[in-house]
């Protein structure tokens, strides 16, 4: 029976020791409670569609700071480490939080592109935060997504063995889009197709997604029409990429679809025809109301290409870079040579070649060139047999003068009075052609052609001494004196 006494005893001072708030237990206020409140510098953020870094200040209108606070009573609760816990609870798939103390735990080294290194800061879904005077502070960003984020932080009550929370609101980019059609882009499962019946067993169709986005760079909303119209564009005569080929969506099949878009994307899938080549998509949406099954009056407008090819080769095609040594004004010669793919090849220079030179169909680089000295860089394409193509650089270090000296040297020159006469004027070297001026008069009855030709029939008997001047394509000159005699017959 004393037992039984003495346990009542230890009971009933237990729980006095929970009423005066001793011990914790229980869920009831107490004059001396935690209390919480969290609060943001800016509850309205703009849309960060260039993605900005996170920052703090005038130059940093995406992010916002926010204050959390807690209070034992009267007086802020005591201090300490991880005393706040907090999160973005819903409402946005972008949007972190950040720390933006400068410490090291909170930061990654990454590279700066230049050479260097730079220190950015982490992004959380949720945070810790230690009191100092009661509160803390920590940073919300805003992402590329429109709406509403609920952040809420929380603190542990000892006394009553509960977590005290509050939440603040932060609307982003005014909370949701325009709802207005902006732009609309094409994205195949596949970039080529196999042709129907190729021999490589390749895929014949091919799923597409149609994104359309507003103003705001927001997917459009769904509202239960169509608002994405598909159509197959071009020639389906006989041998073209488009013959045969169809759009399937649903119960619809054909060369046109219309198809609704959820999130802001619609599906659908191309189906190729029997012929390879470039098939040639249309994609539009309507701006005026998100709905084309009403005719489009506002056409919002892209197009993408999905190739349909006959195969595929064993090795992808590959074309490595080469460099090549060039003497100027020196007949030069190669064969560009490619691996992989499909033979036969098909070569295109992507960017102009030095004068004088040339690249064939064939791969063949042959030439003279005439320009100055140094490197030439240029792109050049092969495409095999299976319209697979390949890019890469060659390199033409060209050395030597641009050209042999240019040279004129006139030997004396006799006519005869009253006579017809012809005489050609030669020169070598340089960059031909050549353009021919005389610098003085000539012997009367006759003429000087810029071809470098004396024709005519002369009338005045006498030795004559003419300045004449040689210039090549280059702009170099040369000039000579000509001594020109006129005989009595």
């Amino acid at each position: 029976m004393r037992k039984l006494i003495g346990s009542m005893v230890g009971l009933a001072a237990a729980t006095l020791l929970v009423a005066c708030g001793g011990g914790g237990g229980s869920p009831g206020d107490t004059p001396e409670s935690y209390t919480i409140t969290l609060r943001a510098a800016k509850t309205s953020l703009p849309l960060n569609v260039a993605r900005y870094p996170a920052g703090i200040g005038v130059d940093a209108p995406f992010t916002t700071t926010l204050y959390v606070s807690a209070k034992k009573g009267d007086a802020p609760i005591p201090g300490g480490e991880d005393v706040f816990a907090c999160n973005t609870a819903y409402g946005l798939d972008s949007g972190p939080l950040y720390y933006l103390d400068g410490k090291s735990e909170h930061e990654t080294e990454v590279d700066d592109g230049q050479g260097g290194k730079v220190k950015v800061p982490n992004a959380y879904r949720n945070i810790t935060l230690g009191a100092n005077a009661g509160g803390n502070s920590f940073h919300f960003h805003a992402g590329n997504q429109a709406g509403v984020a609920t952040i809420t932080c929380s603190v542990h009550d000892p006394r009553a063995n509960r977590e005290v929370s509050a939440s603040v609101e932060v609307t982003v980019g005014g909370g949701a889009g325009t709802g207005m059609a902006a732009s609309i882009r094409g994205v195949a499962q596949h970039d080529t197709l196999g042709t129907q019946g190729n021999a490589s067993n390749l895929r014949t169709s091919a799923a597409i997604s149609a994104y359309v986005w507003d103003d705001a760079n927001q997917p459009i909303p769904a509202n239960g029409k169509p608002n994405v119209q598909v159509t197959i564009v071009g020639s389906r005569a006989a041998g073209a990429p488009a013959l045969g080929a169809r759009l399937l969506a649903g119960a619809q099949q054909g060369s046109t679809v219309q198809v609704s878009t959820t999130g802001g994307v619609g599906l659908f899938s191309l189906s190729s025809g029997p012929n390879r080549g470039p098939i040639l998509l249309e994609l539009k949406t309507d701006r005026r109301d998100n709905d084309v099954s009403n005719g489009i009056q506002d056409e919002v407008r892209h197009l993408l290409v999905v190739w349909a090819v006959d195969g595929v080769a064993s090795t992808p095609l590959s074309l490595a870079s080469a460099s090549f040594d060039v003497p100027n004004a020196t007949p030069f010669g190669v064969v560009l040579s490619a691996t992989g793919g499909r033979a036969p090849y098909s070569w295109t220079a992507l960017d102009a070649l030095p004068t004088g030179l040339s690249l064939s169909s064939a791969g063949v680089l042959q030439g003279t060139p005439r320009v100055p000295p140094g490197t030439y860089v240029v792109r050049v394409r092969v495409t095999d047999a299976l319209d697979s193509v390949a890019d890469a650089t060659v390199t033409l270090k060209i050395t030597g003068p641009l050209a042999p000296p240019l040279v004129f040297t006139a030997s004396a020159i006799t006519a005869e009075q009253n006579l017809p006469f012809s005489y050609a004027l030669t020169a070598s070297g340089g960059v031909p052609p050549y353009t021919w001026t005389a610098l003085g008069p000539m012997p009367a009855g006759l003429t000087f052609s810029g071809a470098g030709v004396i024709t005519g029939t002369p009338t005045a008997v006498g030795a004559y001494s003419i300045a004449v001047r040689v210039t090549d394509s280059a702009g170099t000159s040369v000039t000579q004196n000509l001594a020109f005699t006129v005989e009595a017959p």
